[in-house]
């Protein structure tokens, strides 16, 4: 029970420091002496480098997670993270803040992989949907904690804030056990935390980038929709001018309802691909109604980024998938890097989406409407290929 604690309120802190940046992106950079397209700009620069930091952060993390145990790399990954966002808050410069940023990403990209890995290998089989539920309905919770907690506070505090909630959970590591099922494989002359392995075997290969492929959607969502929500308010003809900050809370508070229902629905119908196929059609509906309706109220552009975020809301589903896939040799490094990629995957899609901008002549909405027909084509084709794992024993090795 403490494990699932001290997993679930790693991810509320790790969401938190992630998405903090997207809610006080606009006030930091102006403090920062930046205006009108520079803030633009350079907030997507900082939102790559960040992007680059969970890419690198993911594949060390993961093959640590599988070499030294996912103990080791779920309070390594927190202590990281944490000194990064507290240190965040003391810069003055755009080049300081990427450094931070970058570091603040290496960070945060070992503590959800490391958490999910170690809970999905504890708990029993039929139960560990109900664990990885509770672990992800309450740590997305903490990007609406980032909002009020911005709202209150300046963005520098905000990010001390951040970095003080994840020192604190560090007390938490007396009475927390390694996996057994970890232990257990070490003692065989298996190889541990073989990254390259994934790409050596083309069934294993195809297998890790459908992983990788059915969770683009989540991110295209949040690291583009949501993160530019003030840009494309404007273009669509909100009236009222939007909140990054709000967008985000409210695309969370989808999110967290969405991981719930996600989860407990795939216990329901026992199965995690059936669950996924019903969230992808549901992004189709909720991207299509943010990307098309025009001149609507502030209230009504909210509640489409809360329907976003409901339908991306698989979050949970998607992560147990990648679990369940591999064996134990190898799962922590599949599990930590696999949504780092899916993060990381924002830098390609927001290249391409600069680009279509100015391919469409400036319209932010063609370019949307083109990244998601990308992103939600290639999770279709993923989902397609992908092996139901509810039932699957993980006690093995590759």
């Amino acid at each position: 029970m403490l494990l699932l604690i001290v997993a679930a309120l790693g991810y509320f802190v790790d969401i938190y420091d992630l998405l903090l940046f997207s809610i006080v992106r606009i006030p930091s950079l102006q403090s920062l002496g930046l205006h009108g397209q520079d803030v633009t700009d350079n907030g997507i620069f900082l939102l790559n480098v960040q992007m680059v930091g969970l890419l690198a952060g993911g594949i060390f993390w993961g093959i640590l997670g599988d070499k030294k145990g996912r103990l080791s790399v779920l309070f390594g990954s927190i202590f990281l993270y944490s000194l990064a966002n507290i240190a965040n808050g003391f810069t003055h410069s755009v080049e300081g803040y990427s450094v931070w940023r970058f570091i603040a990403g290496f960070g945060l990209a070992g503590e959800l992989g490391a958490g999910i890995t170690l809970v999905a290998e504890i708990m029993p089989r039929e139960k560990r949907g109900y664990a990885t539920t509770i672990v992800a309905g309450v740590g997305v919770s903490g990007a609406v904690a980032a909002f009020f907690i911005a709202r209150f506070f300046d963005w520098r505090t905000s990010f001390f804030i951040g970095g003080g909630l994840g020192l604190s959970l560090l007390l938490l590591r007396v009475g927390i056990a390694e996996s057994g099922m970890f232990a257990k494989s070490k003692k065989g002359n298996t190889r541990h935390g073989d990254f390259f392995s994934l790409f050596t075997n083309k069934q294993r290969f195809f297998k890790y980038i459908r992983c990788i492929l059915i969770g683009v959607p989540l991110w295209f969502v949040v690291g583009i929709l949501i993160t530019l929500s003030p840009e494309f308010g404007k273009v669509l003809g909100v009236n009222g001018d939007v909140n990054a900050g709000e967008a985000v809370a409210w695309c969370y508070g989808g999110l967290v309802l969405g991981d719930i229902v996600s989860g407990l629905l795939s216990q329901y119908l026992k199965s995690r691909v059936k669950v996924v196929y019903i969230y992808l059609f549901l992004s189709i509906i909720a991207i299509s109604s943010f990307l098309f309706l025009r001149d609507i109220s502030l209230v009504s552009f909210y509640f489409i980024c809360l329907c976003l975020g409901f339908s991306v809301g698989y979050w949970v589903i998607f992560m147990t998938i990648a679990t369940e896939q591999f064996g134990t040799n190898i799962r922590a490094t599949v599990t930590t890097t696999v949504p780092n990629f899916v993060r990381g995957a924002v830098v390609p899609l927001s290249l391409l989406f600069q680009y279509l901008k100015s391919f469409f002549r400036g319209s932010i909405i063609h370019a949307g409407i083109a990244v998601a027909v990308l992103s939600l084509g290639l999770a279709f084709w993923a989902l397609s290929k992908m092996q139901e794992t509810f039932f699957k024993d993980l006690d093995y090795v590759e």
